[in-house]
């Protein structure tokens, strides 16, 4: 249990680290992730809409 406290601290502290230090980029991955998640929600919806 202790483990993944450090790691889930640890996580936090560099995800906050790479927002202060390097903004347009933390920007650019979060856009990424969300493009990403968006796409596979459409794929997903064709993919039931061609089902029927």
């Amino acid at each position: 249990m202790q483990v993944k406290k450090v790691l889930s601290w640890g996580g936090l502290g560099f995800a906050a680290y790479y927002l202060l230090a390097r903004p347009n980029d933390a920007a650019t991955a979060v856009k990424g992730t969300f493009d990403s998640v968006f796409n596979a929600a459409d794929s997903l919806a064709q993919f039931v809409n061609n089902l029927t």
